[in-house]
């Protein structure tokens, strides 16, 4: 079972991820800001896509808590993990920091929303490794 953590950062924002397989499944949580917490809860099963069956997509469902907001970003990072490493995904969200403006929280997304990239980056170099 593989672990292991990534990071991504712009000026005084960093948000953290850990990634932990789960027999052939994924759990991936992401957090960051002064009061780290559990906002919401994405899951995602891979499927071919609807609008061209050679490539894959993701079906989700979320849970948000009361009063949080980062459904959208749980929903975000478990698609495209399921349908990039064709695996059942739950991605567990919860980033906060106080005051932010409109600027600062697009920012914050476009991290988030990164991420995702950078866990199929590391994703494959494990498997790299293990085929040499």
């Amino acid at each position: 079972m593989k672990r292991f953590e990534v990071e991504i950062s712009s000026g005084v924002f960093k948000i953290h991820g850990f990634v932990q397989e789960v027999g052939n499944d994924l759990l991936v949580s992401v957090w960051g800001g002064t009061k780290p917490h559990i906002g919401a809860v994405g899951i995602a099963i891979p499927r071919p896509s609807l609008k061209d069956p050679k490539t894959w997509g993701a079906t989700s469902s979320n849970f948000t808590f009361l009063g949080h907001k980062e459904d959208t970003l749980a929903k975000a990072v478990s698609e495209r993990l399921a349908a990039g490493l064709k695996r059942n995904v739950v991605a567990v969200v919860g980033i906060h920091w106080d005051r932010l403006t409109l600027k600062e929280i697009k920012m914050i997304h476009g991290l988030v929303r990164k991420m995702p990239d950078q866990i199929l980056k590391e994703m494959a170099k494990s498997i790299d490794s293990s085929i040499r």
